[in-house]
């Protein structure tokens, strides 16, 4: 059996060596500079100068996979994937229906391909009538004006809800808020699903950190229970998880199921959908806007290269899967990425992440006071840098006599993670400032030409970059929703000239998070809580505003 579990108390010396590493490359990245600077600021500058042709070789292939990625976004929402999964139904029927067709569709061809198949081998393949999608919705204390409308979402998807299972998970030390909140949803949505469980998380479970992983493993553990007295099998059963403020877009269950169906290898998969931070994107300060639409457009990015996608967020995967591995970690804080890894170790390196080309809507970071709402940000930001501490954990395994997954294959998923992790901690920083380190630390600086000129080459690639800038803020303006009646049309203008703060949350936001992560990590101070984000709405920050007299609240409305 493989051992899927985070040490707990004390590391062997090679697991603490590896958890040191991000930050030893991190920080290393930026002293480098500085020693180079003081022995031939010619040196430095050389060194600079790769750094950010590479950023600007990485930029231009992340303005191609944004643009494919939006595309395909837009294609995929706008195919009937109920009707395709469906035809599923009958494949050989549907196959003759279909074959003569030539729609210029996202997949159809792939569609035709897969009815002829499923038509050649129907005994491989699951019918959709058999199935079952079961969505586990975390809560920790959210108000009943967040869960409701993810559980409106869900019965609004154009999937089966008599074959859909909802576990309302939610966490016992939320206290009696959200007992009461939790009673109410139940009363509004019990008959609205096949079957609808609210599981309180107790608190103090032994061997669990305090996070999502324990409270989501604890409603699949009940989910097993319930499916075994049912005699519902559990590779019947696509779980997914979803965040107490996600909106699946309406096509995701069908789609979802469809590429279960279609995939031999259906346990050996999880089927990531795009998360996009915009169900409040309107409403939040504008260095929160940035954030939420820079992460949306990673999202969009990683699908459109599946050998480097990873869980994120929200994420479906087989029920029988799970329980092999029983469930997710609950020892960690960042239980969505991680979740790759067990999965990619517990399968012998058999493991991949299919994109799902439709969004899950999710909010920008929102709380009922500016400052609050900043300080917010970073701590969602930290949490997830924490997932350098994945680092380690791949290590270790690849680097044993008791490997189970092909050693050159982990090696590269190893490099790509801290590469990742190293680059979001240390780039931006060296872009930012770097140029001017060779000119402050020594003073021959000044008569090096390479050097005293490095800052306006510098400037020239910096402007170069504007490009990819330009196609940022147009596809970002393109994907808003509707903008609310309570804002004025000069609203807008805010939305552009919002990037403007990009440089400066690159650094704030994005490059201390990832140090205080791995500074903390190699330390050995281990982030061990869950620290959640603060979910606020338009009602609930009016609320306050009216509370405080419109003082310290986010900002006047327009």
């Amino acid at each position: 059996m493989v051992n899927l579990e985070i040490p707990l108390g004390k590391r062997t010396r090679q697991y603490r060596f590896f958890e040191m590493v991000p930050a030893i490359l991190s920080y290393g990245s930026l002293v480098l500079l500085i020693v180079l600077s003081l022995i031939d600021p010619l040196w430095a500058s050389a060194y600079l100068l790769l750094v950010i042709v590479t950023v600007i070789v990485k930029a231009i292939g992340i303005a191609v996979h944004t643009i494919r990625g939006r595309t395909r976004l837009d294609q995929a929402q706008k195919v009937d994937w109920h009707t395709r999964l469906a035809d599923l139904e009958n494949p050989l029927t549907s196959f003759s229906a279909v074959r003569a067709k030539q729609l210029r569709q996202f997949g159809f061809l792939q569609h035709q391909e897969n009815l002829r198949l499923i038509s050649a081998a129907p005994d491989t393949f699951p019918k959709p009538s058999q199935l079952y999608n079961a969505v586990i919705v975390a809560a920790y204390n959210e108000s009943f004006e967040v869960l409701d409308p993810t559980l409106k979402s869900i019965t609004e998807t154009h999937y089966d809800p008599k074959r859909l299972i909802l576990v309302l998970a939610y966490e016992e030390r939320g206290g009696a808020a959200i007992q009461a909140t939790v009673r109410k949803l139940e009363e509004k949505y019990a008959d609205s699903f096949h079957a609808f469980h609210a599981v309180e998380h107790p608190s103090d479970l032994p061997h669990e950190v305090v996070g999502k992983g324990g409270n989501i493993t604890y409603g699949g553990r009940y989910l097993k229970y319930w499916l075994d007295t049912q005699d519902i099998r559990y590779e019947d059963v696509i779980v997914t998880t979803l965040d107490s403020d996600n909106r699946p877009h309406q096509s995701y269950f069908d789609y979802v199921t469809y590429e279960y169906i279609v995939h031999e290898n259906r346990k050996h998969l999880s089927y990531q959908p795009i998360s996009l931070f915009l169900n409040n994107i309107w409403d939040a300060p504008a260095p929160m806007r940035v954030v939420a639409t820079g992460n949306s457009f990673w999202n969009i990015i990683s699908s459109m290269r599946p050998h480097t996608l990873r869980n994120f967020a929200s994420h479906s995967q087989p029920m029988d899967a799970l329980v092999e591995m029983n469930f997710w970690s609950t020892r960690t804080i960042v239980e969505d990425g991680h979740q790759y890894w067990r999965s990619y170790f517990y399968f012998g390196g058999n493991y991949a992440v299919t994109p799902i080309y439709v969004p899950i809507y999710q909010d920008a970071v929102l709380s009922d006071t500016y400052i609050r709402t900043l300080k917010a940000q970073f701590v969602q930001l930290r949490r997830w840098a924490y997932g350098a501490s994945d680092v380690p954990y791949v290590a270790t395994r690849i680097f044993t006599s008791q490997r189970n997954v092909p050693f050159f294959a982990g090696m590269a998923r190893l490099i790509r993670l801290v590469d990742g992790h190293v680059t979001l901690a240390s780039v931006s920083i060296l872009v930012a400032v770097g140029g001017w380190v060779p000119l402050l630390v020594n003073g021959e600086a000044a008569r090096s030409v390479a050097a005293h000129q490095l800052p306006e080459v510098i400037s020239i690639f910096q402007r170069f970059a504007m490009i990819g800038l330009f196609v940022t803020v147009f596809l970002a303006f393109k994907m808003l929703p509707p903008r609310p009646e309570r804002y004025k049309r000069h609203r807008n203008v805010g939305m552009v000239l919002q990037w403007i703060l990009m440089p400066v949350t690159a650094v704030l936001y994005s490059a201390l998070s990832a140090f205080y992560s791995q500074t903390r990590l190699a330390f050995g101070r281990y982030l061990d809580k869950f620290d959640v984000t603060e979910k606020a709405t338009h009602q609930s920050v009016a609320r306050a505003k009216r509370a405080k007299g419109g003082r310290g609240v986010l900002w006047r409305r327009k």
